[in-house]
């Protein structure tokens, strides 16, 4: 254990939850070791730290999921064992949880039921929403089928569904992860009314400036060990992220592009797709070109085409003509992934487990899968095993891999470890493409920082990078040029110096054109 001093805010005077000496262990790994928090009723209270960091292993036992190995919860004052969640719901604690638990085919009113006793009629139940939306301004229709819903519109949904179980204490696992800015802020707006109210808020992002807004005290996590407790707004967000890491964080700086317009490495014209289930997007005459030297930043919220687009991009889906997609003058539009790489293409997929690397697999596996081309790998059809694991090797230490062992399996890695891995055995190969989904998602700080000074670096480099993402704050912070997709369409791109975050929001949620977006 650190037996140095922790940073304290001052603590709350009528705790309503205390953690005292809170540990948990999985086998020799330790999750939680002597951890001690308190939030009080009305406050807004973030809980930080790097993934890995015991997060959600100490809300998943505040709510009931897990139980600690040793210390001790006091609810109101009293000792308590929270033995499942529903004894967690019976004591006040709700959770909304980051990935969302709705049925898409049934009405709110009918997915809010399934979570609430018994014996309530639909039609009384649809009004209570009504008048919990009414009161808090959350704006939900109990009778809206959920496929209808806007990201941020379910979002309320599970607020309304916890709510209506009537918490003092609301646990919410990074809500803000799919919402534009003005959802945000719309969310901010409703969680200060309920802190009014006496509502307890713990509240986990990745999002530090938006914790600095919102929360009154933070709770740093770090390799499962509380290093302090600290008054959100009398820290910068990188000391916060400092806290987190525990050294010293550098700052990313994107080098502007020169004068004059840099040559175009990918282009895109007039690609279209059809809807190829009831739940996918189609594709709307797409046209866009990646330039050398640049970041291309392509802003949305899920759902509305970044699959479909992705797909194409990659060549999982073939376009019709193979003149709609160009790298270099080489029409591939119809080429597949294996043909495109070749041509200098490198891409990494959103879903890193099963898509981007096999977890069953070691790494030097994994890294074959896109190497394989490579002439000191793969010779007249005999791999090189020593120069597979040489590859892997390198991909490690050039992009700060922490390995348990050598040559793990991919499933032994932290998630911010593996996308490193994924995205540096795209990079090592120094592609004339660089085609990224959600490159930082789930990602903790340091691990984001890493990979976004490796995207830059490639930019500087020369090669065209075309980055997918739905964290705006991402998107601004190394983006040269941004477009947005909105139900299959994307935007014209425009010099993300000339827009703001808002305005870019707007366009995410299909409000405005991209003239009117310029500041």
């Amino acid at each position: 254990m650190n037996g140095s001093p922790r940073p304290a805010a001052s603590p709350p005077q009528d705790a309503l939850l205390t953690a005292t000496g809170i540990c948990k262990h999985f086998g020799d790994f330790t999750a939680n070791d002597d951890v001690s928090f308190s939030i009080g009723a009305g406050e807004i209270h973030a809980l930080l730290g790097e993934n890995g960091a015991g997060k959600s292993t100490f809300v998943k036992m505040v709510y009931g999921l897990l139980h600690p190995d040793s210390g001790m919860f006091e609810w109101r004052g009293a000792p308590v064992v929270i033995r499942n969640p529903q004894h967690a719901r019976d004591l006040g604690i709700g959770m909304v949880f980051q990935h969302f638990s709705l049925f898409q085919a049934l009405t709110v009113a009918e997915n809010i039921a399934l979570a609430m006793p018994p014996g309530e009629s639909i039609e009384s139940l649809s009004d209570r929403v009504r008048a919990m939306s009414s009161e808090y301004g959350i704006g939900v229709d109990p009778d809206a089928r959920v496929h209808n819903l806007s990201v941020g519109e379910q979002q309320r949904v599970e607020i309304v569904r916890c709510l209506l179980q009537d918490p003092a204490l609301l646990i919410m696992d990074e809500p803000t992860s799919v919402l534009t800015p003005q959802e945000s802020e719309q969310l901010f707006g409703v969680l200060r009314r309920f802190a009014e109210a006496g509502v307890a808020i713990l509240f986990i992002s990745h999002k530090l400036e938006e914790i600095r807004s919102l929360t009154e005290r933070a709770t740093v996590l770090r390799r499962g060990q509380n290093v302090g407790t600290v008054e959100s707004r009398k820290k910068t967000s990188k000391q916060l992220a400092e806290m987190m890491v525990g050294m010293a964080v550098g700052d990313i700086e994107r080098r502007e592009q020169g004068v004059g317009q840099p040559p175009a490495i990918f282009e895109i014209s007039g690609l279209s797709r059809d809807r190829e289930t009831q739940f996918s997007t189609p594709l709307r005459d797409i046209s866009v070109v990646a330039r050398a030297g640049e970041v291309l930043g392509i802003a949305g919220i899920a759902g509305n085409g970044q699959d479909e687009f992705m797909e194409a991009l990659t060549g999982e889906w073939r376009a019709p003509s193979a003149a709609m997609i160009t790298v270099d003058s080489h029409q591939i539009g119809t080429a597949g992934p294996a043909r495109r790489r070749q041509f200098g293409i490198g891409f990494v997929p959103e879903e890193r487990n099963g898509h981007a690397a096999v977890t069953s697999m070691t790494l030097a596996d994994n890294a074959l899968l896109t190497g394989h081309s490579l002439d000191n790998v793969v010779r007249r059809g005999v791999i090189e095993r020593a120069q597979m694991m040489q590859m892997a090797g390198e991909i490690a230490s050039e992009f700060d891999v922490r390995l348990p062992e050598d040559n793990p399996l991919a499933s032994s890695l932290s998630g911010g470890n593996l996308q490193k891995f994924v995205v540096g055995r795209e990079i090592i190969k120094r592609p004339r493409v660089f085609i990224v989904s959600q490159p930082t998602w789930g990602v903790d700080v340091g691990a984001a920082l890493f990979i976004r000074r490796a995207m830059l670096e490639l930019a500087a480099e020369g090669s065209a990078v075309i980055m997918i993402s739905q964290d705006l704050e991402e998107i601004f912070a190394i983006s040269h040029r941004i477009a947005v997709l909105y139900d299959g369409s994307l935007s014209e791109p425009v010099v993300a110096a000339d827009v703001t975050p808002e305005s870019i929001g707007l366009l995410m949620g299909g409000s405005h054109s991209m003239d009117e977006a310029r500041t």
